[in-house]
């Protein structure tokens, strides 16, 4: 047997013992983000609230409980996190946003939103419509890049 070809075998079984294990590892996680939407479905609650302001912040600087600090892994306390600041009654407080509708919440408006916990999961506007917000502007790359299909004829991207 040629060496090139042991190399070759070698690559193939890493591969292949690697697409396994992600394999393996993508259904537990699976089953752990159903268990956590499950958890939330469960425990929600509609409250009436102040957006005060929202940012994208790590966990350490949003002003969370110490508690929440302590029950989240490493790495997510260095991951930035849709957070917002809320007027619930008389208190202000932090609360972790879904990511889905972090840009469709209204600032310095009152709204009526699904709360789980920490965690908002949908916001209503009380007083008229809650606005979207306006679509990011497109970098230079992306606009040159649709400006070639154009010519070329091909389907712009979205």
């Amino acid at each position: 047997m040629k060496p090139w070809m042991i190399v070759l075998l070698v690559v193939a079984v890493v591969l292949i013992a690697l697409i396994v294990v992600l394999y393996f590892l993508g259904k537990k996680a699976q089953k752990k983000q159903a268990e956590q939407q499950e958890m939330l479905e469960a425990n929600k609650q509609t409250v009436s609230m102040l957006v005060i302001d929202k940012k994208r912040m790590r966990l350490k600087d949003a002003g969370l409980p110490p508690m929440v600090l302590n029950q989240t892994s490493k790495l997510m306390r260095r991951a930035k996190l849709p957070i917002v600041k809320v007027k619930v009654g008389p208190q202000i407080m932090s609360l972790i946003c879904d990511e889905k509708i972090f840009d469709s919440v209204p600032v310095k408006k009152e709204v009526k939103a699904v709360v789980s916990g920490l965690y908002v999961l949908s916001v209503r506007g009380l007083h008229g419509k809650v606005e979207v917000a306006p679509p990011k502007k497109k970098s230079r790359f992306r606009r040159a890049l649709e400006a070639a299909q154009e010519k070329a004829g091909a389907k712009p991207l979205k």
